[in-house]
């Protein structure tokens, strides 16, 4: 039993991670397929945690032969309900703007956009980094009651929600529903456990179902799979987005800077129009600063206001960030993660530039895919090739099959093309081969690693103007 004093207790912060727990964090030990959180009870105690919140019988040992550590614990019959149920009663207390952003590629950087957008508005709360799942939602809204933080602090809360399964989504947008839903796009990211694109964008439409009566979703009108959720509801508005089709919220005259340092384009909202220069790379990204721009005008934001806020953005982390080096090589580091439409993006978006030598590809195997993985990736490799990309190199997996596509559409004999087996074997061969000029996109599924090459390329090249 908790002692009165520990009861009092507000935590530091809350933490899944033993690794990287805290002193003061409130540890919540979540079982996984390989690692089982209760496993290090011992270990987060002894690094300062305040508490934890554990499954009795999940336990290794009995509480007693935890010592003193014994009166911290809180017995709940599902940690991972228990921390979800705790973040469910925080959202409804705060009775604020929940803005839900999901879709297959691009969500994080949408989701900074949004958060950046409203942030001239009010204090935003917004999931770090991919904080997405089941655990990582709780995660983000944790931050409102602990070290010091209290909900009336924030006046937004914008969270990022992903999904691998049906019912995902659903479960997120129960715990805190968005008052404003965006659905970017639909791909074939996790199309390993739906089959079909057309199954993804089931998934993703209990993003639209979630939203509260009243409330508005924010569609990308270029996407059939997405614009086509509109007919899911009839007692919320709709704000489209898109540079193809007719939207509320569009763009163009985009133009990508020659150097990469910005993508401009004309943002048109139903209030008005303004320039916008945006400092991150792409058309692709233009429809990240769009879904951004529509959640800005619901919230009254005007066109010039928007603009404003787009051009003091700046690239996620790893996600499309520009790193020039002394010898005359350039990296676009959009290493976090990928799938088959966010690899063809970053391709076309290197191949908008002008004033650099050759265009590298660095692309690890993109995970998730299941049956269709080979497919996808030879097609991907045909693709690239035929974009007219100088040198492809694959990396890991898989990922034999984009240079075999690309190998198969143009000729291109292993001068051009290679696979490697790991990141580290290919950012040896960039180091032993780029040339000043260069343009390189590395560019992989976070599990294969590929922030290994470009780390690996700036301890060789340098930074520019170091």
């Amino acid at each position: 039993m908790l002692n009165d004093e520990l009861a009092e207790t507000e935590p530091a912060g809350f933490a899944i991670d033993s690794r990287a727990i805290k002193t003061g964090e409130l540890f919540v030990a979540i079982p996984g397929d390989r690692v089982d959180g209760h496993q290090f009870i011992r270990e987060v105690f002894e690094k300062g945690a305040c508490a934890a919140m554990v499954v009795h019988h999940r336990l290794a040992s009995r509480p007693g032969d935890l010592g003193e550590y014994a009166g911290k614990l809180l017995f709940v019959e599902s940690t991972l309900c228990a921390f979800q149920q705790l973040a469910a009663r925080v959202i409804a207390k705060w009775r604020r703007p929940v803005i839900g952003v999901t879709g297959s590629a691009g969500k994080t950087t949408m989701k900074d956009l949004i958060a950046h957008c409203l942030s001239e508005a009010g204090n935003v709360l917004k999931s770090l980094g991919s904080l997405n799942t089941g655990y990582g939602l709780p995660l983000t809204v944790a931050r409102m009651i602990s070290g010091g933080a209290k909900p009336a602090d924030y006046n937004f809360a914008v969270l990022e929600m992903g999904m691998s399964s049906f019912g995902e989504i659903a479960r997120l947008v129960d715990i805190a529903p968005p008052e404003v839903g965006v659905v970017g796009n639909v791909g074939t990211a996790h199309i390993e456990f739906f089959g079909s694109q057309q199954r993804v964008a089931r998934a993703k439409a209990e993003m639209v179902d979630g939203i509260k009566s009243g409330g508005v979703a924010v569609l990308n009108a270029d996407d059939p799979l997405v614009i086509g959720m509109q007919a899911r509801r009839d007692d919320i508005a709709i704000i489209s987005f898109g540079a193809e089709s007719g939207a509320d919220v569009t763009a163009r005259e985009i133009v990508v800077a020659s150097d990469l340092s910005d993508t401009r384009f004309v943002l048109k909202t139903p209030d008005g129009e303004a320039d916008v220069k945006l400092p991150l790379i792409g058309r692709h990204n233009v429809y990240n600063a769009l879904a951004a721009a529509a959640v800005a005008y619901y919230f009254g934001a005007s066109a010039e206001r928007i603009a404003g806020r787009l051009a003091t953005s700046a690239p996620s982390k790893m996600r499309g960030e520009l790193i020039r080096f002394a010898n005359g090589v350039t990296v676009i580091d959009d290493s976090y993660n990928s799938n088959p439409q966010a690899l063809l993006q970053s391709v076309r978006a290197m191949l908008a530039a002008s004033g650099f030598g050759r265009r590298v590809v660095v692309a690890g195997e993109m995970l998730e895919l299941g049956d269709q993985g080979l497919d996808l990736h030879r097609q991907c490799g045909r693709e690239i090739a035929s974009m007219g990309i100088d040198v492809l190199i694959g990396v890991r997996g898989l990922a034999g099959e984009l240079v075999a596509g690309a190998v198969e559409t143009s000729g291109t004999g292993a001068k051009l093309t290679s696979f490697c087996a790991t990141p580290e074997e290919a950012a040896e061969l960039l180091v032993a081969g780029a040339v000043p000029g260069d343009l390189i996109l590395v560019k992989g599924s976070r599990g294969v690693r590929m922030e290994r090459v470009v780390e690996r390329l700036k301890a060789a090249f340098g930074p520019e103007n170091a």
